[in-house]
Order: structure tokens, then sequence, then C-alpha cells
């Protein structure tokens, strides 16, 4: 009589970013940053006048605003990073239901259902994506003013001023939820989670 097999054990580590997909969100974060710290210069006098050399500045921040969509046009080439814009475009009922409990400042795990992006990272994503584009568009008509007329750049300085405070805020509390979450900073340094984590904030995700 043979002895009975044993079921192989549950890994306790769940693989959540492919090596490419943490590159381009460390890129993007990377050129993120510079874009807001040179504007944050160029916009506060206190930060202008300590950092000075205002010219370099403005290049500094044309240029990372120019390559911001680089990492995320260069990701596209990975099959995983593909994939998760799928789930990042694609909404459910439970998206709904976790909207719901978040208007309603219900924190019960329960009542908000997630995959492997909740309802909240997939507006903050589609957001922000927009967002940059805009900045971008924005961006260069202020750029090349010869090809514009005035009271396009004009328009065009007033949209990008405040979508770009817009977006610092939202970068801030984007940021905090971070700070907050041990489990989801490690997935973006490391690529793998706990089982426990997934199964907890992410129970409809099936890795």
């Amino acid at each position: 009589m043979h002895p009975p097999v044993e079921a192989p054990a549950r890994s306790t580590r769940v693989r959540r970013f492919s090596r490419g997909e943490k590159w381009v969100h460390r890129a993007a974060a990377a050129l993120m940053g510079v874009c807001v710290a040179t504007a944050a210069c160029l916009y506060i006098p206190a930060l202008a006048e300590v950092v000075g050399r205002r010219e370099l500045v403005v290049r500094i921040h044309e240029w990372a605003g120019l390559l911001l969509p680089v990492p995320v046009l260069a990701g596209l080439v990975s099959r995983s990073f593909r994939k998760d814009l799928g789930h990042l475009n694609r909404w459910g009922p439970h998206d709904r239901i976790w909207l719901r409990a978040v208007l309603r400042r219900d924190h019960r795990r329960a009542s908000r259902p997630a995959a492997k992006f909740n309802a909240g990272q997939k507006t903050y994503a589609a957001w922000i994506a927009g967002a940059t584009l805009v900045m971008l568009g924005t961006g260069l008509l202020m750029w090349f003013t010869r090809l514009t007329p005035l009271m396009w750049r004009t328009s065009a300085t007033f949209v990008h001023d405040w979508l770009a405070l817009t977006i610092g805020v939202v970068l801030a509390g984007h940021i905090g939820m971070a700070l907050g979450d041990p489990e989801a900073r490690r997935g973006l340094r490391t690529g793998e989670v706990s089982r426990e984590w997934v199964e907890r904030e992410h129970p409809l995700w099936r890795p």
C-alpha cells in the first residue's frame, strides 16, 4: 500500500508585479517627482530664491514633463504590464460597491470587494493618466510660444498651473495611502506580497 501523497503547500508569497512593471512605476514616479519639485521651485518665491538658476530649473522641468509618458510607452512591450492595464480599465459591479462604501465611510473589509486593483486605484490611474496628457499638451503650448496665439498660451498657462496644484494634492494623498500600507509598498519594491494581504485587501483577485 502506497503512502498518501501530500498536497504541495501553498506559497505564503504571491507575485503581484513583474520586474518591468516595477521599473515603469519607478521611472514614472521619479520623473513626476522631478516635475513637482521643479514646479515648486518655479512658483514658490522662497524656494526660487534658495535654488536660483531659474533657466536651468525651467529646462529640467520641461524635459522631465516631456519624458513622463516614455516609461508607460516602453512598458507596453511587457505582457504583464499590458495585462495590468486591462485590469485597470475593466470595471465591474464590485467596483461600484467599493466606491459606495467609501462614500458612506464604511471601513469594513467585506463592504469593499476588490480584484487585483480596487476602484480607488483604478480611479487614480485613469485620472493621473488624463492629467498627465493635459499637462503635456498645455506645457507644449507654453514651450513653443511662437506657434500659437496669445489667447491659447494664456489659457494653457491657466490650466497648467491649476492642474499642477491639483496633481500635487492628489499625489500627496496617493503617497499618504501608500505610507499606510507597508505590504502594498513591499509589492512595488519586491514584486511580491503576502497571500494573507491578498485575501484581506483583494479577495476577488485570483493570482
